[in-house]
């Protein structure tokens, strides 16, 4: 939360219309109506005064997620599919074979769970690395 002290004219025409802005009128001399600025002075002495004004802000949104997902194929080896799972989704050697049977097993897997460019900066990478090794491996993604 912003905090600032400043003083109620300015604030009037400094801040746009669109701002949302509360004001604490527990301080003491703080004008909160209008009608105050504009000399109606309903029991402060009008002048020098200082009020604090805070500005909420909205909570950015969470990124959507995207699961990588690996395909098996009859024809890219368990030991470079294990590789690839601990170069890019960084797993050790048990979980990234365990990731490998599964893959093998039920015909697809999850490698991980990520905010879509990193998701798909994995895809790209596990793709290039199995052309660079002639393998037919694919790895695609989708919304989880």
């Amino acid at each position: 939360m912003l905090i600032a002290k400043i003083s109620p004219l300015w604030m009037a025409h400094a801040l746009p219309a669109a701002a949302e802005l509360t004001i604490d009128s527990g301080a003491p001399g703080v004008r909160a109506s209008d009608d105050d600025e504009q000399g109606g002075d309903k029991g402060g002495s009008g002048k020098d005064e200082v009020g604090l004004a805070t500005r909420t802000r909205t909570k950015p949104k969470k990124p959507s997620q995207f699961k990588v997902l690996m395909l098996n194929d009859d024809y890219t080896p368990m030991e470079f599919v294990v590789i690839c799972l601990k170069r890019f989704f960084n797993m050790d050697m048990e979980q990234a074979t365990r990731v490998m049977l599964h893959v093998h097993q039920k015909g697809v897997g999850v490698c991980g769970i990520f905010p879509y460019e990193i998701a798909e900066t994995k895809v790209n990478q596990v793709m290039d690395l199995a052309r660079q090794n002639q393998h037919p491996l694919q790895c695609t993604l989708e919304k989880a």
